[in-house]
This record gives C-alpha cells, sequence and structure tokens, in this order.
C-alpha cells in the first residue's frame, strides 16, 4: 500500500497534519514528502495545478486536494477502522458545518497574528478570540467535538493547537489562561498515537517562525 499513497506536505502544516491523522487512524502506510514551499516540486504543480498547494494525496497515481476533502475520502476508503465521520446523517451534517466553520474562520486572522504587527495583528488578535470562545462553547463539557469519539471537528482543529505558543509568543495572546477546556481537549486528543505523531514540536514552530519574521522584518 506504501507505494500506491504519497503525501505532498510541509512539517508545519496544521492542514497536512489533518490528512496525516487520518491515515495513522486507519493504519494505512504511505509516502510522505516533504515540500519546499519557496521551491515547489515539478509533482506538486502538476498534482495540484488549481491551487499549488499542499497538502496533496495522491492515491494510485491520482490527486486528492484540499485536507478536508482528503480524510473524508480516507474515512470513505478505509471505513471499518477508526470511523472519522459519525453514522447519523445529522450528526455528520454538524461535523461538516463546525469543520467548515474551521476552515472560513481561522485561516486568516492565524495568518496574520504571526505574519502582521501593528493594527492588523491586533485585529487578528481579536478575531482569533472570538473563533476560540465560539469553539470552547460548543466543546462544553464534552471530550471532543462530537461527543465522547475522537473525529473530524477533532481532526480539523488540534494542528492549530501546534501553534499556540507561536501565537502567545509573537503576538502577545493568552490562549492557555483563557481557554483551559480547549487546553483539556488538546491533551486529550495527543494521547492518540495519530496525533502525537502528526503535530510538531511547538518550539519548532516558534522558531521557524521567529526565524522568518526576522527575515521579514530586515526586507522592510
Amino acid at each position: 500500500m506504501a507505494e500506491e499513497i504519497i503525501l505532498l506536505d510541509y512539517w508545519a502544516s496544521m492542514f497536512g497534519m489533518r490528512t496525516r491523522i487520518a491515515l495513522c487512524e486507519k493504519g494505512v502506510k504511505y509516502e510522505y514528502r516533504e515540500e519546499d514551499l519557496s521551491n515547489k516540486s515539478p509533482l506538486l504543480l502538476e498534482m495540484n495545478p488549481i491551487h499549488k498547494k499542499i497538502p496533496v494525496l495522491i492515491h494510485k497515481g491520482k490527486p486528492i486536494c484540499e485536507s478536508v476533502i482528503q480524510v473524508q475520502y480516507i474515512d470513505e476508503l478505509w471505513p471499518d477502522t477508526n470511523p472519522i465521520l459519525p453514522s447519523d446523517p445529522y450528526q455528520r451534517a454538524q461535523a461538516r458545518f463546525w469543520v467548515d466553520f474551521i476552515d472560513k474562520k481561522t485561516y486568516g486572522p492565524c495568518k496574520a497574528l504571526w505574519s502582521e504587527t501593528g493594527e492588523k495583528q491586533e485585529a487578528a488578535k481579536m478575531e482569533f478570540i472570538e473563533v476560540l470562545t465560539t469553539l470552547d462553547l460548543e466543546l462544553g463539557d464534552k471530550s471532543f467535538f462530537g461527543g465522547n469519539g475522537f473525529g473530524l471537528v477533532d481532526i480539523a482543529f488540534i494542528g492549530f493547537y501546534s501553534w499556540f505558543r507561536t501565537y502567545e509568543e509573537v503576538a502577545n495572546l493568552s490562549i492557555v489562561a483563557k481557554f483551559p477546556k480547549l487546553i483539556s481537549w488538546a491533551q486529550r486528543c495527543l494521547k492518540r498515537e495519530s496525533v502525537a505523531k502528526a503535530l510538531p514540536d511547538s518550539d519548532k514552530v516558534l522558531k521557524s517562525v521567529s526565524d522568518h519574521r526576522k527575515i521579514v522584518l530586515r526586507l522592510d
């Protein structure tokens, strides 16, 4: 199976982490290929000519793009091992709603937290805190977003946890203190082998972002 599945990805991508987690949950072996985002490979450009972005899952030579689509594809292909989506149609629809919320509401402010300064960064902080507050309320007292079981919404959001320290340090943002339920949820997720393997060390993420910001600030 390893020769049939290739994942084009980047180690710090919270979106690529989703696909890695899903593959691990299913026990699927695959070939991982790290992409240089400043010099994208011909294979990446060939497999994702529209967006030219990672992650790209290649199964039997055919590309599947967009991380959430990949996770659902993986779940449909290997349905018997650790189901990711609920079997109930309403619960499945709710899971997709919250994943859509995460994708639409997080990327912009999260990127601005580490790539911007001043008023733009401050606006991003307020926006991201609002997102976290909404997700905190949705999680409530549940172990996972879907209830007692680890599922699609957890996979969609857990990768951001590896960036929390970066957001706190770079943007002077308080996440751990303000959202203990989300932190406890993240720690429960990390007990799963799939998550522990997929999420990079937060210090490594912080160093990478700090180095990038130093270069950008010099250019400015």
